[in-house]
């Protein structure tokens, strides 16, 4: 490919664009914000760019227009592109029910439970990707090589419609117990002819042991893609680095393409529920001054899977607005505003909620008229009863019995991008879920395809709380019912201050990175020459 420098489009039937891949020393080195950065960069210059993540372990999801589901950091890296998620850009989405089983989501479906050695063995789910839209092939048991092809497929598939691809890997390129069944590092990069850049996160200490020891536990074939390395995360003085770059550069024959300066609150939608810090996770951000005379203390329930928990960074950026993690019930005292988010597992959430004590607590609150948000499973968990052969297989299970709602779960997922109206003002969200709601009588308001009961709110829609009118008007709601004199800001737009993200990832690549080297390598392709770096993998790892 050539003329990628803005020219915005294929040249025509048969084309094929440029691609990287992005992999990281380790997990949260970086890569999903350095990826959005490229494409964000990459789009302001006028190229047609995709994201791309071929296997993906996450329990924040997204869903696409097709009715498809992906992980949320691939939806925000379409956003950095400007252009429409679609399932071919995270064609196998890992979502974990336990510690050693997950969903398989496939094509943006999902195909059945797997243990990790099912999944990491020799069978496993395969489908065969769509001729242009993405839509759920059909599936059958197959192996390694198989799912290799449909990942494969589904990349060549956004290379012939887009200038260039830039595909995140995940965890460690190095994890050589995992080699023989990798599809989304240096199997994905061999089979697709990819070069990679290696993203090191300094912040943690030994970033040049790192990217030495991770170029050198490849074997020769894995490490002829490996083209260049970033550091991430860097405070201080470039300069004092740079002595450092040059002697890996003489040990391994790669150039370092960028260095990135450290920077608060420029992470992009979480991929791991799992590793949520139960203190003040939300993206470091400093509250800015309330609006009127007050602040309002809102508390997430941190329950166990927890997925999407992305819904209250809305309810974050609005000035004034304090949001924290929580896992005991005397931390919910001062709390204006309590949510139950969404969870993988709501039966295991529900009895988490009781053995904490953390149950009965939102049972006051709701009986002395304070206000509690339940999303998805949050939702599901105070009503009457659950009925669950599906998820946990508890069968009937008793709710917390605040909202009038017996739920049901279906072998069938919803998924969904509904468009409503609440508290005069329209709504826009998006559903995952097997739980089907029945709402009983009882019910005082509806409340988007939920329900209220004096101060107690349920829904199953994510992402509502990004409708600007719509979360100023519930912040009302919350406020008047918790006796606090705060006023929303009437010129907050989530959308924007997204947008405001993006470019600031984006801002990071062009003044930070070397640019030119990187469209060498999309242009080009992987680099003639590169050195091996011994000892290399262990034989029979790749």
């Amino acid at each position: 490919m050539s003329g990628i420098r803005g020219k915005g489009g294929t040249d025509g039937p048969g084309a094929r664009g440029g691609g990287l891949l992005v992999a990281g020393t380790t997990s949260d080195a970086g890569k999903s914000v350095v990826t959005a950065g490229i494409c964000r960069w990459l789009a302001r210059k006028g190229v047609s760019v995709a994201p791309f993540k071929a296997q993906n372990m996450s329990l924040n999801s997204f869903v696409t227009r097709e009715g498809a589901e992906i992980g949320r950091a691939q939806a925000m890296q379409a956003a950095a592109a400007r252009v429409e998620p679609s399932a071919l850009m995270n064609p196998v989405l890992l979502k974990p029910g336990s510690d050693r089983s997950s969903q398989v989501v496939l094509l943006g479906k999902p195909v059945g439970e797997l243990s990790a050695r099912g999944y990491f063995g020799r069978s496993g789910p395969a489908a065969h990707p769509p001729s242009g839209a993405a839509s759920p092939g059909q599936t059958r048991p197959s192996g390694r090589e198989a799912l290799l092809g449909t990942v494969t497929e589904c990349l060549e598939e956004l290379r012939r419609t887009h200038d260039a691809v830039i595909c995140e890997g995940a965890g460690s390129p190095a994890e050589i117990n995992l080699r023989r069944t990798d599809i989304v590092n240096m199997g994905l990069a061999r089979a697709a002819g990819l070069p990679v850049v290696v993203v090191g996160d300094i912040d943690r200490g030994g970033v040049f042991a790192s990217f030495f020891g991770t170029t050198a536990l490849l074997s020769a074939a894995d490490q002829r893609h490996v083209a260049a390395y970033l550091v991430n995360k860097f405070r201080g003085d470039v300069s004092l680095l740079e002595p450092g770059l040059e002697m890996l550069r003489d040990l391994t024959g790669r150039p370092t393409v960028g260095v990135l300066p450290f920077a608060h609150g420029l992470g992009i939608d979480e991929e791991d529920g799992l590793r949520v810090s139960l203190r003040g996770t939300v993206r470091e951000s400093v509250v800015a001054p309330p609006y009127g005379a007050d602040v309002l203390r809102i508390a997430v329930a941190a329950v166990p899977l927890m997925s999407n928990f992305t819904d209250v960074d809305a309810l974050a950026a609005e000035p004034g607005v304090v949001v924290r993690f929580v896992d005991r019930p005397e931390e919910l005292a001062d709390a204006d505003l309590v949510v139950l988010p969404g969870t993988r597992g709501t039966v295991r959430a529900l009895e988490w909620l009781r053995e904490r004590g953390l149950a009965d607590a939102i049972a006051r609150r709701a009986a002395e008229g304070r206000p509690v948000l339940g999303v998805c499973g949050g939702f599901q968990v105070l009503g009457q009863r659950i009925e669950d052969e599906v998820e946990s297989k508890a069968g009937t299970v008793a709710g917390l019995g605040l909202l009038p709602v017996r739920v049901r779960f279906a072998a069938e997922k919803t998924l969904a991008r509904p468009v409503g109206e609440a508290l005069g003002e329209r709504v826009e969200g998006y559903e995952i879920h097997h739980g089907v709601a029945e709402l009983l009588d009882g019910a005082e308001e509806p409340f988007l395809d939920g329900c209220r009961v004096g101060s107690v709110w349920g829904t199953h829609w994510h992402g509502s709380l990004e409708s600007d009118g719509f979360r100023r008007a519930f912040l009302r709601r919350v406020a008047a019912a918790a006796g606090r004199a705060f006023v929303p800001a009437p010129d907050t737009r989530f959308g924007e201050l997204r947008e405001e993200q993006l470019d600031r990832l984006g801002d990071l690549i062009e003044e930070h990175a070397d640019t030119d080297a990187l469209l060498r390598l999309i242009e080009k392709g992987v680099p003639e020459g590169l050195p091996f770096v011994p000892p290399g993998a262990p034989a029979g790892t790749s």
